[in-house]
């Protein structure tokens, strides 16, 4: 694994995931149950949070791809753009409908869970090459462009959980600066581009309800 590579992850994925640990071990026994995010409770949130960032990272690295489909991380999100209505409505349904699953793999202890996945992944990646061909949920990818999405989600869902808990997340400035970079390449390339750079200087704002996603 090239030096730049690992450099890249241990300034930023690896950074959001112990950011992400380290809040989960903060949350009190007595709120797991209330509520996360849309219809998802605390224990969901973070379930997904989990499933999706960090033994997903696990089971992704087993899952080779022969070439490139999606070329790059904006690449990965735009292409929800492109779905049929239909078809992206039941792929959110089936997300939500698996987020009891997703709370139950925590187990009792999901602070510990969590830990232990982070250590899992931190010494999958130590061995990993950036340049592999990954087979992602769009199509294959290059690991190192793969894996800028999961820092987007840890960071992402991160800052979900402190807003449930009344936490405060100290997300590094580089896996922020790295998720809000990726957040406006994502607009640049569906096309809302000069509506966010409005905003982010002062020169318009966001429609209510608004997301690059």
């Amino acid at each position: 694994m090239c030096d730049r590579f690992r450099m890249d992850i241990d300034e930023s994925y690896l950074a959001a995931a112990q950011v992400f640990a380290d809040l989960v071990s903060q949350v009190p026994d007595q709120i797991w149950e209330g509520p996360g995010l849309g219809v998802w409770s605390l224990r969901e949130l973070v379930g997904h949070t989990s499933t999706a960032a960090l033994s997903g990272v696990l089971t992704t690295l087993d899952r080779l791809a022969q070439t490139i489909v999606i070329a790059s991380p904006e690449a990965y999100y735009a292409i929800g753009r492109t779905l049929d209505p239909s078809v992206y409505a039941a792929a959110v349904a089936a997300a939500t409908a698996s987020a009891s699953t997703h709370a139950e793999a925590l187990g009792i202890d999901p602070a510990f869970a969590i830990r232990a996945l982070v250590k899992d992944v931190a010494i999958r990646l130590n061995s990993a090459d950036g340049e592999q061909f990954v087979q992602s949920a769009a199509g294959g990818m290059q690991l190192s462009a793969w894996l800028a999405t999961r820092t987007f989600e840890l960071t992402v869902h991160t800052l979900d959980i402190a807003a449930a808990t009344r936490i405060a997340a100290t997300s590094t400035p580089k896996a922020l600066a790295d998720a809000a970079s990726l957040a406006a390449r994502i607009a640049a390339t569906v096309g809302t581009g000069e509506t966010v750079l409005r905003a982010l200087t002062g020169r318009g704002t966001l429609p209510n309800g608004f997301s690059v996603l």
